[in-house]
């Protein structure tokens, strides 16, 4: 009787080895290379074609695939198998660990083979040969690897040594890709294999060796699976857990340590297809050596490969090169180099481009809109009832400042910002079909506001006490700026003072605080000598919104001079950095204010440059708005949660390590206007960064609450819940609301 043989598929990889084609949002093993189907169809089909034997058969892959990953697996039975999600990647060792666990806990001490989904093999036949002839040696506890008789000196491959012995060899050491020297004597030697990542073993044996070699990714992968949680789709573990899993290869973790581990030759062809190079060795070829796939026109070429994935491909006289066209990007390179393509890929994540990670093409992997659901549940359901209730001052008037984690008011003096904010957020729900008291808090505050908050020369004070007293009178442009925005969404409302307050304010602005030296406006009518581009920043974010309320053009010519400003004196474009303090002829600040650069305000600038440049006939400022949110990208954020820093330097260095919440809704914005405006598909980008706002400031929180302030270990630092933050909040998740549809089939 055959023995039971759990089969294993890890896809967690991104191929980047086959950019521009394979990348993070569609890698690799969701692309048809070969002309009958995807490399990770292929490879389920061929563990489910054993000849005989009991083979349930498990997918590992990233939980942003899920949606792809079902659509494979429902073409192959799996017997009794099923898909299993990673929340993040954690590299093969990880993965390793899970499938170990998921055997034991379903299947005993089995055997289990381990493949990669994204390997070239000749004849499932051929394969399961193989496989069968190392179950002896798993069956004895010994781990099985499968290895590839040399043909040339290949480079981008890690070798096998073995001592020479019968169909099952010992291993004597695993080595890496080597150099062509090196690879060359490998091949004179004869008693170095090819490592084709495909591995044998029973479960206790793979548990023992976790525990003696790596008990650290035993321990952590063993938490993470014994909270997991399935349904019919598959398996899902918790993020803040699987995070947790030391990432390492389990080539490195485990392999290279162990001790006994056998090799079987392979009696299959076999490619990882894993470079242009091997693509072209694979591929169809014509007459000349040419691979060609796409609309291609290639003359007195030979030996290369062409693919072009959009438009037309013409080459001349070109020999043994690879050119690869996507819509977005093209690789060109001798085919002997192709494997370099990853310094490509290194430089350009350097730089925060994101030709590496989304794909402008029909069948890109994503799920767009797969947090409505929850979005929805949370702002309409939970938010806005509370902040319409709790967060109002019925006594004193206007709204209260903060709120406890207890959900009951927290004693604050009332900041103009807040409460403008307030109203503007009511007045936002309101025009996306809240069916709360939002004309009645819009005037609420707005009453508080006026009768409170007025000062002789027609402005705004900037603090207000608990009761309403003024408390700090100082005219203010960030607070005016509040203003204007909440009056603006006001009079979209219908509010019937909004327009006249509105035009106050603007004669105020013009008369007191406009600035006809240096430019801009200032922060106070007394001229301080540190100027501050945020605060244009959100004059931008007013102007804009009252061209979009009265479509006066007037609006949009005050924003062009924001805009001139941001492009003359702001941004840097040598860094794509965007600067905070100045003096007071707009140079940066001595000393590292003039280095201090802040992630969420690239964000919000990248946002507003997009509105701006649909509504100028501006097209060129977005590319300042992809440069923004690129060196935002690329340097701003913490790479244990993923949130954005609080501040970084022109050169990427952490100023400021805290991750607020604001910044987290920002880029959600700034990644939904640059997504509508061409360019990569940044549609999985804005879900992944919903995800992570519900994962560390929402979720933790009780219920129509936030956590803001967050230690660079992703710890909490939050004592109380900030009013001001409301105003984010609303606007990003309404714009993401806007801005997806219903998939109707969301996992939340």
């Amino acid at each position: 009787m055959s023995e039971k043989i759990v089969g294993f598929v890890m896809s967690g990889g991104v191929g980047s080895r086959l950019w521009p084609l394979s990348r993070e949002d569609n890698p690799k093993q969701f692309h048809d290379l070969a002309g009958d189907g995807s490399m990770l169809a292929k490879t389920l089909r061929r563990l489910a074609a054993r000849p005989a034997g009991a083979t349930p058969i498990y997918l590992i892959a990233s939980e942003r695939h899920s949606r792809r990953v079902r659509a494979d697996l429902a073409q192959v039975d799996v017997a009794g198998g099923g898909a299993i999600f990673e929340p993040v990647g954690r590299n093969t060792a990880a993965a390793v660990a899970v499938a170990t666990l998921q055997t034991l806990a379903e299947h005993g001490d089995a055997v289990m083979l381990v493949v990669p989904s994204d390997h070239e093999i000749s004849t499932d036949s051929q394969f399961w040969r193989t496989v069968e002839e190392g179950v002896p040696a798993a069956l004895e506890g010994r781990i099985v690897v499968f290895g590839i008789k040399p043909t040339q000196p290949e480079t981008g491959y890690g070798y096998i040594e073995v001592s020479e012995g019968g169909p099952v060899h010992d291993v004597s050491r695993f080595v890496e890709k080597p150099d062509l020297a090196t690879a060359e004597k490998y091949l004179a030697s004869g008693n170095f294999y090819w490592n084709t990542g495909i591995f044998l073993f029973r479960a206790g044996a793979m548990r023992d060796a976790f525990m003696k070699l790596q008990p650290e990714i035993w321990d952590a992968a063993r938490q993470a699976f014994a909270a997991a949680t399935s349904d019919l789709s598959g398996l899902y573990m918790p993020l803040d857990l699987y995070e947790a899993v030391p990432s390492d290869s389990v080539d490195y973790a485990i392999m290279e340590k162990a001790e006994r581990i056998a090799m079987v030759p392979a009696g299959f062809r076999w490619n990882d297809l894993g470079s242009w190079q091997s693509l072209l060795d694979a591929g169809p070829a014509d007459r000349q050596g040419n691979v060609i796939v796409g609309d291609v026109v290639a003359i007195d070429c030979e030996n290369s490969y062409f693919r072009s994935d959009g438009s037309l491909l013409s080459a001349i006289g070109l020999k043994n090169v690879a050119i690869v066209s996507t819509p977005d990007a093209t690789f060109v390179a001798p085919v002997s180099h192709s494997q370099n393509v990853k310094k490509i890929v290194e430089q350009l994540e350097k730089s925060g481009r994101l030709e590496t990670r989304f794909t402008p093409a029909p069948d890109r992997v994503l799920v767009s809109g797969a947090w409505r659901r929850r979005v929805h549940h949370w702002l309409f359901d939970e938010t806005l009832p509370l902040w319409s209730t709790k967060g109002v001052d019925d006594l004193h008037g206007g709204f209260h400042e903060a709120l406890g984690f207890d959900g009951l008011p927290i004693a604050k003096p009332k900041r103009m910002r807040t409460m403008a904010r307030q109203v503007y957020a009511f007045a936002v729900a309101r025009a996306r079909g809240w069916d709360g008291p939002a004309d009645r808090l819009i005037a609420h505050g707005l009453e508080f506001m006026g009768r409170n908050g007025r000062t002789e020369r027609g402005g705004w004070v900037r603090t207000l006490n608990v009761d309403g007293s003024v408390a700090d009178p100082v005219e203010d442009a960030y607070d005016h700026s509040c203003v204007l925005l909440a009056l603006a969404w006001a009079h979209l409302c219908g509010n019937p003072d909004a327009l006249r307050l509105g035009e106050e304010a603007f004669a105020f602005l013009d008369g007191h605080l406009q600035d006809g030296e240096a430019g801009g406006y200032l922060e106070t009518p007394t001229r301080d000598k540190t100027r501050r581009s945020n605060p244009h920043m959100h004059l931008l974010e007013a102007f804009l919104a009252w061209h979009s309320a009265t479509g006066d053009p007037a609006h949009l010519k005050r924003a062009e001079r924001i805009v001139e400003l941001f492009r003359k004196h702001f941004f840097d474009p040598e860094s794509w950095t965007l600067g905070e303090f100045f003096d007071e002829s707009w140079k940066p600040e001595a000393g590292e204010a003039g280095t201090w650069t802040e992630p969420g305000h690239h964000f919000e600038w990248a946002s507003l440059l997009v509105d701006y440049a649909q509504k100028s006939g501006r097209p060129e400022m977005t590319a300042y708005a992809r440069k923004l949110y690129a060196s935002a990208i690329a340097n701003g954020l913490n790479r244990a949660t993923g949130l954005a820093y609080g501040a970084v330097s022109r050169q990427g260095i952490p100023l400021d390590r805290v991750s607020r919440s604001w910044p987290q809704t920002e880029v959600i914005k700034a990644a939904l206007a640059l997504d509508r405006s061409g360019g990569p598909d940044l549609k999985p980008e804005v879900e992944a960064r919903v995800g992570r706002l519900f994962r560390w400031h929402i979720d933790p929180a009780p219920t129509g609450l936030w956590i803001d302030p967050i230690d660079e270990r992703g710890r909490s630092l939050a004592t109380e819940v900030p009013a001001s933050i409301f105003y984010h909040l609303v606007s990003a998740l309404t714009q993401y609301l806007d801005g997806t549809e219903d998939t109707g089939s969301q996992r939340l």
